[in-house]
């Protein structure tokens, strides 16, 4: 029986031809009149090296900081901060977990992730004076699974637990009230509508991720196809070997953020007689400890090798710092399948092949938003959740003095929330609760799943924005579909700012010198457009008072005192007067979308349901930098597929590109361009035809 199955496994990987060299001659990459590649190969591993070699020419940089880590490398280059990375692929035994899942990882997975490696490492052997750090390259499997692996975890919110740990920002048991607020707040929207709520009878899709605009998690846009069943538009990250969210010819799909509770931090009980000790069933036992050197530049270009103790504990990787000695685990610990699992989402081509693929708990997280060509729309809250003992209060530190406490085993597909093609005909998610998906009659409730998800996400301002938009409609049709997708507006009454909106109440007699800035900010339409008057001004204010209230360490639910919303106004008109002279600023005027020579007003507030994210620019402007990152919508019928896609910049970040700014004017003006999937149109409109190498 095991003889059978090993030479059916060996005649597998021959059939796919994990380990054979590609034939570029068999790869064709197209270049749209945007730059997009449409890239179209033999093979499934044909077409993933042309997809390395496509991005490598528009964002070779970054891919590479991508993988830097794996090699323990990115501290030659980014110092300090690049060393952390460095060390987590050690305190996390990235490699460890490359080597060991390997063997477990499907010859279609792989297949794609050695073509992949193939054209990138053709790309850097080509362009060596593009290489950011020397002997980086060429990268082996290992590597690539390593840095896989630390990209998952990030996904999974363990960078933000080890930050929090290094910071002694977990107190021990006897003085906490718990590490619920571990965890980053980064936003999406998903919105899919069958013909229950369509005018058409068509069923639309919005992908809206809310990305960083530039960096490892921006996104870049890629039609990848092959002779085997791959046909995918989408977005991906750099060093990614596939589209994770987008459509292919039958459905599509996107991800949006989700916070159940998806690490562990357990408090350990150190031997007073020897701190390389804990206890663990009554006994004390050896933490397993490895010395690591990295290598951190700092500065003249000056390299020097820090030396670390990484130690591990049964629970996983231990951090000591002020407070004690901590360890945390997640199920990241043990996962590199993600690649598997969204490959076969890609060649999906039903709702069953669909979920079938979802079974497969690969992807470490995101909530997951559908809709096909078959009128199906579908929600889930996709997690590798451990399986917990529900008399213990995990959201909370938990003393890890048994081992009972591990885990090692996680929730299956059938246990998570999920909505197939609910009567009200739309699903929606905002980061809101997966327990608000669609229609208050027929959501999921939360009662029918384990405690121990804990899920954190309540609702937020575009949520509730959302259920305010929809309920003015029996039935939408497109332009109503695109008209809720660009919102900016907040609902009625403003959610999560707690007492900070006790300003829209305060009378004017007791702020005289501010009076004309407290009037705009109260007559305000809660609007977000660039030519808004009243935007500019909350916004300022309300940067201004939550650093009052941090400065004060005073919480936004308790009342605030005049004192600081004078504070807070004084600040703000100081702030117009002195970058615009004026305090009646559009808010156009104050937030830019900027890259290279263009420079735009744009539309958007935080957690409008288009929103956008500024920084400090020059001269008192903010600059976008995250929110609208890649946008698709999606049509679809029984025999036909209509997309339209826009990025915030282009599909180039190289600054010599016609494509580093092309889409920018378009974005601010909530336009979009015209995509397809058919293989004769896009070879007859295609600018730039060519083979790789």
């Amino acid at each position: 029986m095991y003889l059978y199955k090993f030479i059916f496994l060996i005649f597998l990987f021959l059939s796919i031809d994990v380990f054979g060299q590609v034939n570029t001659s068999n790869i064709t990459i197209v270049r749209d009149k945007w730059g997009v590649p449409h890239i179209y190969g033999l093979t499934d591993k044909e077409a993933a090296y042309g997809l390395a070699w496509a991005h490598a020419e528009d964002d070779f940089e970054t891919i590479q900081k991508t993988f830097l880590p794996s090699k323990g490398m990115l501290g030659r280059l980014q110092g300090p901060n690049g060393a952390i990375l460095d060390f987590a692929v050690e305190l996390l035994r990235s490699r460890e977990v490359a080597e060991k899942e390997l063997k477990n990882l499907s010859p279609e997975g792989l297949n794609i992730i050695y073509g992949y490696l193939e054209g990138l490492n053709a790309y850097a052997k080509k362009y060596p004076e593009k290489i950011l750090v020397k002997n980086f390259f060429p990268l082996t499997i290992y590597d690539y699974l390593t840095g896989l692996n630390l990209m998952l975890h990030l996904f999974s919110d363990t960078g933000d637990v080890i930050g929090q740990l290094l910071a002694n920002n977990v107190d021990p048991i006897d003085e906490m009230s718990g590490v619920d607020d571990i965890g980053s707040s980064i936003g999406s929207n998903a919105f899919a509508f069958n013909s229950n709520k369509t005018e058409n009878g068509k069923t639309f899709l919005n992908i809206n991720t809310h990305q960083p605009l530039e960096g490892p998690f921006a996104w870049y846009e890629a039609h990848v196809n092959s002779e085997q069943g791959w046909n995918m538009l989408g977005g991906l990250f750099p060093g990614l070997p596939l589209p994770v969210i987008g459509t292919n010819k039958n459905l599509g799909w996107t991800h949006t953020y989700n916070y159940p509770d998806m690490n562990d931090i357990y408090q350990l009980i150190i031997n007073p007689n020897n701190v390389n000790e804990y206890k663990i069933d009554g006994n004390w036992k050896k933490f397993e400890i490895k010395e690591v050197k990295i290598k951190v530049k700092i500065f003249l270009g000056l390299k020097i090798n820090i030396k670390r103790k990484v130690l591990w504990s049964d629970f996983g990787p231990v951090i000591k710092n002020k407070k004690g000695y901590f360890s945390f685990f997640s199920q990241s610990l043990n996962n590199i399948s993600a690649i598997e699992q969204w490959l076969k989402m890609n060649k999906a081509s039903n709702f069953e092949e669909f979920e079938s693929a979802l079974k497969l708990l690969g992807i470490p997280r995101f909530n997951i938003v559908y809709a096909d060509n078959r009128d199906n729309i579908f929600f889930m809250s996709n997690a590798r959740l451990s399986i917990r003992n529900s008399e213990i209060d995990w959201g909370k530190l938990v003393l890890g003095n048994n081992s009972s406490l591990i885990l090692d085993k996680y929730h299956p597909y059938e246990d998570l929330p999920k909505l197939l093609n609910p009567p009200s005909g739309y699903l929606f998610n905002t980061n809101n609760s997966p327990f608000n998906s669609t229609s208050k009659e027929f959501n999921l409730k939360e009662l029918n799943y384990p405690p121990t998800f804990n899920f954190k996400e309540k609702e937020n301002n575009r949520s509730v924005r959302f259920m305010e938009l929809i309920k003015n409609y029996e039935k939408i049709n497109y332009s109503d579909f695109k008209k809720i997708k660009y919102d900016q507006k907040y609902p009625d009454s403003l959610v999560l700012i707690g007492n900070i909106k006790s300003v829209f109440d305060l009378n004017n007699n007791d702020f005289l010198e501010y009076s004309d800035l407290l009037s705009l900010i109260k007559k305000w339409d809660k609007k977000g457009d660039y030519n808004n008057l009243g935007a500019a001004q909350w916004s300022t204010y309300y940067n201004f008072i939550l650093k009052e209230l941090a400065e004060k360490n005073h919480d936004i639910e308790d009342t605030i005192p005049k004192e600081y919303h004078l504070n807070a106004l004084k600040k703000s008109k100081k702030y117009l007067l002195k970058h615009f002279g004026k305090i009646d600023v559009i808010l156009g005027d104050l937030q830019r979308h900027i890259r290279g020579k263009i420079n735009l007003p744009v539309s958007g507030l935080i957690d409008m349901i288009a929103p956008s994210h500024v920084r400090s620019h020059e001269n008192g402007k903010l600059k976008v930098v995250s929110g609208e990152s890649y946008i698709m919508l999606v049509q679809y019928s029984k025999d036909d597929i209509e997309i339209e896609t826009v990025l915030p910049y282009g599909s180039s970040n190289d600054p010599k590109s016609p494509h580093y700014t092309d889409q920018m004017k378009m974005y601010v003006e909530k336009k979009t361009k015209k995509m397809t999937l058919d293989k004769k149109r896009i070879f007859e409109e295609g600018v730039k035809i060519y083979n790789p190498n």
